[in-house]
């Protein structure tokens, strides 16, 4: 079996490897697609890119993009993006001033706190790469201020606690107007994510995929496979496509295994052949 993955991370966000090792463990566990899907960045496209035709692994360019909603959180992914587009050039530039402000205003707190980190360091090396609050999170446990990244959370950085300040996001449309001007097409990922229930889920899918997307990202490893199999009805019903990944970002997530998906199931080829299907239908409107 061919196996894919349409959902990973690397260190030009918050992955564990760097594009090219990504690949590199592509590659060695015999898969045959991959999609890198970064946080609010495109940094990592052309490397991995290039790791990925000296591999002999089909690639394809994505990111996905925080959409600012309520209650849950909203993860929009774009595949088949030109990372050279000026108008996601300029979107990914804006978000990461947004995000550095934030880290800032972040470690403030923590300096206020008098919790034991080196927040001038934070702050300088948020100024040359990306960090977000699971890097921070990391540094809260090596300062033994928490037991791991997910007690860190918990404690400090998620929603309602202390060190939490609320991302900047783009609003919906502004986000697949983006997607579509670099070429793309957009996909809603990990659905239960949004903490709505199912007839809202519905309600949603159905005004958004008026609004453009194409599809959704049915399989993801934090459901239960038989929530999965519901979003993939929901999809059919609507005519929209279903994608499949692992969220891969490497060891802090130790249940999000590259190729595999929930319940621990490998991703097939018919998830590629669907997305690539859509860009292929997609292809004549791009520019």
């Amino acid at each position: 079996m061919s196996l894919v993955d349409l959902h990973t991370h690397s260190s030009a966000s918050d992955g564990e490897l760097s594009p090219a090792a990504l690949i590199e463990k592509a590659r060695a566990l015999g898969l045959s697609t991959i999609a890198l899907t970064d946080h609010d960045t495109v940094s990592g496209i052309v490397e991995a890119r290039g790791a990925a035709a000296q591999a002999g692994i089909e690639f394809i360019s994505g990111i996905e993009i925080e959409i600012d909603f309520e209650p849950g959180e909203f993860h929009l992914l774009g595949y088949g993006i030109d990372e050279r587009s000026p108008v996601l050039v300029e979107a990914v530039e804006r978000l990461a001033e947004a995000r550095h402000e934030r880290n800032a205003a972040i470690l403030e707190r923590i300096a206020a706190a008098g919790l034991p980190l080196d927040t001038a360091k934070i702050a300088e090396l948020s100024r040359e790469s990306y960090v977000g609050r699971p890097h921070l999170a990391d540094l809260l446990v090596q300062a033994r201020c928490a037991r791991s990244r997910q007690d860190a959370f918990d404690r400090y950085l998620g929603k309602g606690r202390p060190f939490y300040i609320k991302k900047s996001c783009l609003p919906l449309d502004e986000a697949l107007s983006v997607i579509r001007a670099a070429g793309g097409i957009a996909v809603v990922a990990h659905p239960y994510s949004l903490f709505v229930s199912k007839a809202m889920l519905g309600k949603f899918f159905s005004e958004w995929m008026e609004m453009g997307i194409g599809g959704i990202e049915a399989y993801h490893p934090t459901a239960k496979y038989g929530q999965c199999v519901i979003l993939e009805r929901m999809a059919r019903e609507r005519g929209m496509f279903v994608t499949a990944g692992s969220d891969f970002h490497g060891k802090a997530r130790p249940e999000c295994g590259l190729g595999r998906t929930a319940g621990n199931m490998s991703i097939d080829r018919r998830f590629r052949d669907e997305l690539v299907g859509a860009l292929a239908r997609h292809a004549p409107r791009r520019g």
